[in-house]
């Protein structure tokens, strides 16, 4: 039987964010790189869909007017609330963004949507919420990983509940579908950190290492997540 909101709702509340810990101290340095590579500014409003814990808003905030999150955990959003106070942060599914329409002027959905049970949907959501001018980046799982064809990797465990992984041809195709162009395309590095690699259980910290040299060298198409910047395709009235 397919999932639905409630039950995925529930998975993440019970399951994923059991042991829910608000991010503290210092932002990766990936996440600070991205906001350079976004190149962010005062005058933004930027909505995060999926916002999880709230690590990344917690980077964009010192540099933008607005940070605003969604995501189906009430128990990730109250931390979110708690970490930033001035955010406006709400609970529900990505396939209905409670927005108005061209409100943000980046909208960033990191790492989630391949787990929501109508992307098409959550992408159309997600540019009827964006100006007509705005700068959308996605992060999504590549099935040409190298490592994932090979075998030796089967997906997360939020597989549990759902995850779709796409090649990176499909996932274009799909968000030209939903009225998105791309604009370019990068390889997630943030396995490029100390805070991921020496982490227990440490008997795989020297896996880690290898994995992260081996990110770098490997092509875009054999990469584990890509991220897409897009912007509305067609100028909307």
């Amino acid at each position: 039987m397919s999932p639905n909101h409630k039950d995925v709702r529930q998975y993440y509340d019970q399951v994923y964010y059991k042991e829910l810990i608000s991010p503290r101290g210092h932002p990766s340095r990936h996440l600070q790189g991205l906001v350079r590579k976004l190149a962010l500014k005062k005058s933004d409003r930027i909505l995060d869909v999926a916002c999880g814990s709230g690590e990344w808003l917690r980077v964009a905030q010192e540099l933008v007017s607005e940070v605003a999150g969604i995501d189906i955990s009430e128990k990730a959003v109250e931390a979110c609330r708690k970490a930033m106070p001035d955010g406006r942060f709400s609970t529900g599914p990505a396939e209905e963004l409670p927005y108005a329409d061209n409100e943000f002027d980046v909208v960033t959905c990191l790492g989630s949507l391949e787990h929501f049970l109508d992307q098409q949907v959550a992408l159309e959501e997600i540019l009827r919420v964006a100006k007509q001018d705005a700068r959308i980046l996605i992060l999504v799982p590549n099935s040409g990983f190298l490592t994932y064809r090979l075998g030796l990797f089967q997906g997360t465990n939020q597989q549990d509940i759902r995850e779709t992984i796409r090649s990176l041809d499909e996932w274009t195709k799909l968000f030209e579908c939903a009225g998105l162009e791309i604009v370019g395309r990068w390889k997630d590095l943030h396995v490029l950190s100390r805070r991921w690699i020496f982490r227990a259980p440490f008997y795989f910290v020297p896996l880690r290492i290898l994995q992260a040299v081996i990110l770098v060298i490997w092509p875009l198409s054999w990469q584990y997540q890509v991220y897409f910047e897009c912007r509305p395709k067609v100028m909307r009235s």
